[in-house]
């Protein structure tokens, strides 16, 4: 009668843990006990890591054709993210750089050799509009014009 109760929990401990590892097998999870569920049926474990994608120039997930300029142009959130415009893998425009701001940023690229011409921010909403005109107005055929918004583009 003083091995009812020892045998009493090695039932109940036997039990729970074959409950616990044929749950395992049965929804598939990983467990501590890879051999075991080999055993019992299931497929070989193996660690399948994924390999990273690869980034392209400015983060593209596919690479440009040849005599193509690769560019990114991202605007910025609210007025809490600043917008980016990446040009041939370089930042041409970013909050990181501090030359971005509310309304309108504008970077101007040459198009032949991809070199950066100019970039500004243009404040739509306290500027005045002449500023931008007075920009756009002198570009040329050939140049490639990138531009991204902040907060608020436009006036009232």
């Amino acid at each position: 009668m003083r091995l009812a109760g020892p045998v009493r929990i090695i039932v109940v401990l036997l039990t729970v843990g074959l409950t616990w590892i044929l749950a395992g097998v049965i929804l598939g999870t990983q467990n501590g006990f890879p051999r075991l569920q080999q055993i019992m049926g299931g497929s070989e474990v193996t660690s399948t890591v994924d390999p990273r994608p690869r980034k392209y120039k400015c983060g593209l997930p596919q690479p440009c054709p040849e005599k193509h300029f690769a560019f990114r142009v991202v605007s910025g959130a609210a007025n809490v993210i600043g917008p980016k415009i990446c040009f041939e893998d370089k930042m041409l425009m970013s909050s990181v750089q501090n030359n971005v701001g509310r309304g309108l940023n504008i970077a101007l690229v040459n198009g032949v050799n991809g070199e950066l011409i100019e970039a500004k921010r243009f404040d739509m909403w306290d500027g005045d509009v002449n500023e931008l005109l007075n920009f756009l107005r002198p570009i040329h055929e050939g140049t490639l014009v990138l531009l991204a918004s902040y907060d608020d583009p436009a006036t009232k």
